[in-house]
């Protein structure tokens, strides 16, 4: 199965860290304790530059005879010598890849400066506790994983780690996106929800400049207190909030359904008419959440917080995906991210109410 990795034919080594849990495909260094900054940096082989480089094409005109170097060989070829205005190729100088192609206004923003990033947020990296890092491709793609010292508490001892998430390219294509986001330690499920209307997620240009990132690094811890608070509150509320077996199946089939199509038949009672896959998978989200240890603690059993952690604990837990990379990216930015804010924003709204009576609408 694919993992996509960087591999370092320098070092020998792919591009990969974790804490104590098992490396991404059985890849990269398992460290036993937290590291600092600059540790994480080398541990997840992330400890190269990028360098801007002018772009140069070829003239057709002036043909050339070249020698390989490694072979008695001669062949043909254009000398480049046409300057491309405005772009600008970057690449690993550790092992001169060419990483992407970008404009004269894009900023390379260093790994160094990633980890500096959540760094600033609670002032040299105290508190901050670096858990996975890596790169992927060619090294084109970081990201970074960090935990927060504090903890959710929903109940007695039901626990939810915060975590704050980094990913950045070296190739010109997305921002900086720095995320906030809560995992409930008793399944080890991603609680990736946002709030309605605000977002638990910021974006930063690569125009950006230093200082502006900085400031938006406080803005994040900011985000990330205020969203810990208030789900706080929200899980706790949840988990005293009681949903009938019939009610949660509903509920499971709306934040499950893939289209308005299927929504539409939902709420006309059509829902034999719906295909086999979606159904077969809200069977076995229900199931998840009537039997999976996680679901039968008293936070979770029969309560609206269980319904939410059964949609989030599928993904996290259940669902078969082909790899690691593709679930990484579906918890992250695809369906398992889509499902769970659907599930929260239907919680939201269900538990509004002491009762729950579920109603498609």
């Amino acid at each position: 199965m694919a993992h996509n990795l960087n591999y370092n034919s320098n070092t020998g080594k792919h591009s990969f860290f974790s804490v104590k849990e098992k490396a991404w495909h059985g890849l990269g260094k398992i460290v036993e304790s937290y590291p600092t900054s600059a540790e994480a940096l080398k541990f997840a082989g992330l400890d190269y530059s990028v360098e801007k480089r002018p772009l140069f094409t070829v003239d057709s005109h002036n043909l050339a005879i070249f020698k390989d170097p490694d072979a008695d060989e001669m062949f043909s070829g254009f000398t480049p010598d046409i300057h491309v205005p405005n772009f600008y190729s970057t690449v690993r100088t550790d092992t001169e890849d060419v990483l992407g192609v970008v404009g004269k206004d894009y900023k390379v923003v260093q790994n160094i400066e990633a980890f500096e990033f959540f760094d600033s947020i609670v002032g040299g990296g105290e508190g901050i506790l670096y858990e996975t890092a890596g790169a992927l491709g060619k090294g084109e793609r970081i990201f970074i994983t960090a935990k927060l010292p504090s903890y959710i508490k929903v109940g007695k001892d039901d626990l939810i780690e915060q975590y704050l998430f980094l990913t950045t390219s070296h190739d010109g294509f997305g921002s900086i996106t720095a995320a906030f986001t809560p995992v409930r330690i008793v399944c080890n499920n991603t609680l990736n929800a946002a709030l309605k209307n605000s977002s638990n997620a910021i974006r930063i240009r690569h125009s950006s400049g230093a200082n502006d990132r900085l400031r938006q690094a406080h803005t994040l811890m900011g985000i990330s207190g205020r969203i810990g608070d208030e789900m706080e509150s929200i899980f706790n509320h949840w988990a005293k909030v009681r949903i009938t077996d019939a009610d949660l199946k509903k509920l499971i089939q709306t934040a499950m359904a893939p289209n308005k199509e299927v929504l539409d038949k939902l709420q006309k009672g059509l829902i034999d008419e719906a295909s086999s896959a979606y159904k077969n998978i809200v069977d076995e989200v229900y199931s998840y959440a009537l039997s999976a240890p996680s679901q039968l603690i008293d936070t979770a059993q029969g309560t609206l917080f269980g319904a939410y952690n059964a949609v989030t604990g599928y993904y996290q837990n259940a669902r078969n995906f082909k790899d690691n990379e593709a679930k990484f990216k579906s918890i992250i930015e695809g369906t398992a991210k889509q499902r769970g804010q659907s599930a929260f924003d239907l919680c939201l709204d269900l538990g509004k109410n002491g009762n729950v009576a579920f109603q498609l609408n």
